[in-house]
């Protein structure tokens, strides 16, 4: 096993705990600021989870489904929080 790969393994290892911690606040955050961060920081180890997983696998595919990810994750976190600020997302 070359250093590469045992480092993408472990990367992904840490990312992934990473999601589990961010969906257990997501659930059970006491206040919806705590879920909007937990959601935002979701989105943001899930989109270095395809990166990693990308890099593993040789695959160009999954670089434009991060992007992706990071798009829509960048508009749903400034119309939630928006939306949680003034009450609506479009005046």
């Amino acid at each position: 096993m070359s250093p590469l790969e045992l480092a993408l393994n472990i990367g992904v290892v840490a990312v992934t705990l990473a999601v589990l911690l961010c969906a257990v606040r997501l659930l059970r955050g006491p206040t919806i600021t705590d879920r909007v961060l937990a959601l935002d920081t979701l989105y943001m180890n899930v989109l270095a989870l395809i990166v990693l997983l990308g890099i593993r696998w040789n695959t160009p595919l999954l670089f434009e489904g991060a992007l992706l990810v990071a798009m829509l994750g960048f508009v749903a976190t400034v119309a939630l929080a928006r939306y949680l600020s003034r009450g609506d997302v479009v005046e």
